[in-house]
C-alpha cells in the first residue's frame, strides 16, 4: 500500500451501546479514517474526532488481520456495522478492496451487516451480500439529501449522483437486499422542502427501496461549523447569517420548516408503502432469523 496514509489499530470490530436504537446493530467496524468525498455538512469533520486532515482517507493498518481477529474473538455474533464515520465505499476502496475482504471475513464468521454509505460502489458486493443474508441479516442504507443532482454536485461534491444511488438501490432491491433512504441531514434553507423529501421518497419508491429514515435538520459544532459557514459564503451567498441569527453556536439545527416537513414525511411514506419507524425497520430485515437477532423486541 504504497503512498497510503497508515494510522495505527488494535481493534476494529467494536461493541455497540445501543446499537438497538440505530438499525439493530451489535458491533461497528472502521476500516478507513478519513473521508474524500467532500460532503459540506459532515459532521465528522468537527473537532472532537480529533480527526486530522478529515479529507485524506487513511487506511487502519493490518485491518484485516484485525477484523479477523475480533470475529473469532466474539462470544456471539450479531449485526456489524459499518459507515458511521468514514464511508466504506471511497475512491480507495476500488483498488484495496478491504470493504470487500470485510465482508468476506463477516459471512464466514455468520454474522450480519448494517452498511451506511452514499456510493453506488456497494452494488459491486452485490454477491457476499447474498451469501450473508442466507443466515443473517443484511440492511443497506443510501444516504441521500436531495432529488436533484445539480444540488448534490454543491453539496456532496465528490460522491455518486443521487440519481446514481437511486440506481443503486434498483440493483440491490432486484437482488432481494433489504435497501432503503437516509434522508439526513436537511440543510436549512437550503434542501429543506416539501418537493425535495417527496421527491426523495417517490423516487426511493420506485426505485425498490423498502423504508426511509430521516431528520429534517442538521447538527453543527466547532470544526464542521466553520469549514460549513466557508461553503455556504462560496455557494449559498447570505445563508450563513441567517444560520447566525437562527442557531448562533446551537448543536442541533432543525429546519424552520421541521414540523411541516416530519409530517410530509410520514405521511408520503405510509401512502407509498415505505417503513419509517426505527423499531419497525429493525423488525422487518431481522423476521426469520431467530429469537437471539430480535432481542429487542
Amino acid at each position: 500500500m504504497e503512498n497510503i496514509p497508515i494510522v495505527p489499530a488494535k481493534t476494529i470490530i467494536q461493541n455497540v451501546k445501543g446499537g438497538y436504537d440505530w438499525f439493530g446493530l451489535d458491533y461497528n467496524m472502521n476500516i478507513y479514517r478519513g473521508c474524500s468525498h467532500g460532503c459540506i455538512y459532515c459532521d465528522s469533520r468537527s473537532d472532537c474526532y480529533r480527526n486530522i486532515d478529515f479529507d485524506t482517507v487513511k487506511v487502519k493498518e493490518n485491518a484485516l488481520q484485525i477484523i479477523r481477529g475480533d470475529l473469532r474473538r466474539k462470544v456471539k455474533t450479531g449485526v456489524i456495522g459499518t459507515g458511521a464515520m468514514s464511508d466504506p465505499y471511497n475512491p480507495l476502496e476500488e483498488k484495496l478492496r478491504l470493504t470487500l475482504n470485510a465482508l468476506e471475513l463477516i459471512n464466514a464468521f455468520r454474522f450480519g451487516v448494517a452498511i451506511s454509505t452514499k456510493s453506488d460502489m456497494v452494488v459491486r458486493d452485490l454477491d457476499v451480500l447474498g451469501d450473508i443474508k442466507t443466515h443473517s441479516p443484511v440492511i443497506v442504507n443510501l444516504t441521500i439529501t436531495t432529488a436533484d443532482d445539480e444540488l448534490c454536485k454543491i453539496i456532496e461534491p465528490n460522491v455518486s449522483l443521487s440519481s446514481e444511488r437511486f440506481e443503486a438501490i434498483r440493483k440491490l432491491a432486484d437482488k432481494g437486499i433489504f435497501c432503503g433512504v437516509l434522508i439526513m441531514p436537511i440543510l436549512p434553507f437550503i434542501n429543506d422542502t416539501e418537493e425535495n423529501i417527496a421527491g426523495i421518497l417517490r423516487r426511493a419508491k420506485d426505485a425498490g427501496a423498502k423504508f426511509a429514515y430521516g431528520y429534517m435538520g442538521m447538527t453543527l459544532r466547532q470544526g464542521n461549523r466553520e469549514y460549513y459557514y466557508d461553503c455556504l459564503d462560496k455557494h449559498f451567498p447570505g445563508i450563513k447569517e441567517k444560520y447566525i441569527k437562527k442557531y448562533d453556536l446551537r448543536y442541533n439545527c432543525s429546519s424552520p420548516n421541521g414540523k411541516k416537513l416530519r409530517g410530509i414525511f410520514a405521511n408520503e411514506c405510509e401512502k407509498l408503502g415505505l417503513l419509517y419507524d426505527m423499531r419497525a425497520i429493525i423488525s422487518r430485515y431481522k423476521a426469520g432469523y431467530g429469537d437471539s437477532q430480535l432481542k429487542l423486541f
